[in-house]
């Protein structure tokens, strides 16, 4: 849809860039700007910087930046509309419905509307004659009428066109059931329901919308889950089951299950910060939405081969984010669900005793690390020992090293200084990959030659430079802007990507309009906001824009008169001479 420019205006005067992302990261403030862990890849010095001056966020260290609508569109996984609507209902405001609508926003509303009858009509199924077996396998699972509704649990009909039927009957489209992936396409085009003969969960985003379904059959027909793919809605490596319930009683811990029944149960027996994937492996996206609601996390995957092998990918994943990481084993091989239940009224209270003796991740993978070598045997000590070293060697903390190095060399009888030089040799070879690594991301950021987005940027890199700055210049300083427009050319941009940027803003400031941040959200990706706030971040405010800017333009102008090597090989005699003529008349 197509949102008026003083609503916008009013918006952003009504918003704080700071409190909504505030609301998000701990900010602190540091100069004349606000730092913080960011909340888009996992660090553990604050590199995220926001600028209330200039309304702008932008991390150092992965890249991500933009405007404050730029930020609800990536915090959220939202798109420019929804993203508006978020923040205009924070301040208090209705976005206007002057305008059309657009495709890809009616289609998400249209998806959650279906996914909400859905789940509607799963739950009347459940206590429909067709789904008593499902109710009794529910109940059989120890789960009470409370807990079944309270999840908004469900049944899918055997019959595989009821759920069609049905939602056709409420005015959704055919397409719309496709979208939804709430119903599949038959070779001779017509819909027929996706799941059926299955138990329903209903998977819930963190506003409350019904996003997608995860269903476990009902017979020996494979797979025994079946979840939602991905759809405008839905992406499962980006959202967690009962997560919508978990955020508003984590204080500060979540306890991490592997399945939904485990989680169903965990709630039921009390524990209401439980969590778990949707079918896949915990993802970077996961792990950064569960450090946004607790500082420490348990892990509590099945005690089976697969569920170990799980928690080991779990503890990668979750120790860059700082989290505090604890694993929980639940013993003899049974998963949470199945121990709470064997332990009858006394579930809870076991499930707790194991809760509270649960280990950190690395007395956990030093005991699994153990169990492979017989300590008694000296090869295999010594092998024990030097793997034992260097995941060691892979904790930050000096003080934790020292206590884990001192706990084994004392417990294996081996000389704490002979340990600690092994710990020290393992620590020096990971530093000197990490400075390898970083002296090649310095090397591609200066050189360009890895830019995505601005292609050109490593053949113009000079010029590129200096669109970039006066880019910045621009935005930061409008009265310039203004001035500039009437006699600045797009053509004199080198680069393709800052010529698109320039002539919005150029067209904009012909339009009467304003160019901040928030005012050309609209116009771009999150991923061309987040390079154009590198811009603003790398260029702070000049104490003389005029001339700042006109020196800029000479750079500009001067590359503009250079012949590439390319450019010089196709050249004919007259094009080579006269480029030497205006060089020289520049010199004069």
């Amino acid at each position: 849809m197509t949102i008026p420019d003083e609503f916008i205006q009013e918006l952003k005067a009504r918003t704080d860039i700071a409190d909504v992302v505030g609301s998000y990261v701990t900010l602190k403030r540091s100069g004349r700007s606000m730092m913080g862990l960011c909340p888009f890849h996992n660090e553990k010095s604050p590199s995220f910087s926001v600028s209330r001056e200039n309304g702008f966020f932008y991390c150092f260290g992965c890249g991500a930046g933009g405007d404050v609508i730029t930020f609800i569109r990536k915090i959220e996984n939202l798109d420019y509309v929804e993203a508006i609507k978020l923040l205009a209902g924070r301040a208090g405001m209705t976005v206007p419905e002057n305008g059309r609508d657009d495709g890809m926003g009616k289609l998400k509303a249209r998806i959650c509307e279906a996914n909400r009858e859905a789940a509607r009509f799963y739950h009347k199924q459940l206590y429909s004659p067709q789904g008593r077996q499902a109710l009794e396998y529910l109940r059989g699972r120890g789960l009470t009428e409370k807990t079944i509704i309270h999840f908004g649990l469900g049944y899918s009909p055997s019959e595989r066109f009821e759920l069609v039927n049905y939602l056709k009957g409420k005015g959704f489209s055919q397409e719309e059931l496709f979208a939804a992936n709430l119903a599949n396409q038959s070779k001779r085009g017509y819909a027929f329901d996706r799941f059926s003969d299955r138990v329903m969960f209903p998977i819930i985003d963190l506003r409350g919308n019904v996003i997608a379904f995860g269903g476990r059959i009902m017979s020996d027909i494979k797979p025994k889950y079946l979840n939602t793919s991905d759809t405008p809605v839905f992406n499962k490596s980006r959202n967690l089951f009962a997560m919508q319930f978990a955020k508003n009683k984590a204080n500060g811990q979540l306890i991490l299950a592997e399945g939904y029944m485990d989680v169903i149960a965990l709630h039921q027996a009390g524990f209401e910060n439980a969590v778990a994937t949707l079918g896949t492996a915990l993802t970077n996206e996961q792990a950064m939405l569960i450090k946004r609601y607790c500082d420490e996390i348990v892990i509590c995957y099945d005690a089976d081969e697969a569920g170990q092998k799980a928690t080991q990918r779990a503890i990668d994943i979750l120790r860059p984010t700082g989290l505090n990481i604890r694993v929980l084993t639940v013993p003899n091989g049974k998963d949470p669900d199945e121990f709470i239940r064997s332990h009858g009224n006394q579930g809870s209270a076991r499930f707790r005793m194991l809760l509270d003796k649960s280990g950190n991740d690395i007395e956990y993978r030093l005991a699994k690390l153990r169990t492979g070598y017989n300590l008694n045997i000296s090869a295999q000590k010594v092998e024990f020992l030097t793997k034992a070293a260097s995941l060691i060697a892979g904790i930050e903390n000096p003080v934790e090293q020292d206590v884990y190095i001192t706990s084994l060399s004392g417990e294996l009888d081996v000389r704490k200084d002979a340990f600690s030089r092994l710990v020290e040799k393992d620590s020096g070879k990971r530093n000197r990959q990490m400075k390898k690594e970083q002296q090649k991301k310095i090397y591609g950021d200066l050189s360009a030659v890895n830019d995505r987005l601005n292609t050109e940027k490593h053949l113009n890199l000079r010029a590129a430079n200096a669109e970039e700055a006066l880019l910045s210049l621009m935005i930061l300083n409008p009265d310039t802007a203004l001035r500039l427009k009437d006699s600045l050319e797009p053509e004199v941009f080198m680069t393709r990507f800052d010529r698109n940027i320039y002539e919005v803003l150029r067209k904009r400031l012909m339009e009467g309009q304003e160019i901040s941040m928030s005012d050309i959200s609209g116009s771009f990706s999150t991923d061309e906001m987040s390079r154009i706030a590198r811009m603003l971040a790398s260029h702070p405010r000049e104490n003389d824009p005029d001339a700042a800017a006109e020196e800029y333009i000479s750079v500009l102008r001067e590359e503009a008169q250079r012949l590439t090597p390319e450019q010089a090989a196709s050249a004919d005699n007259d094009t080579i001479m006269e480029q030497l003529r205006k060089l020289k008349d520049k010199k004069r």
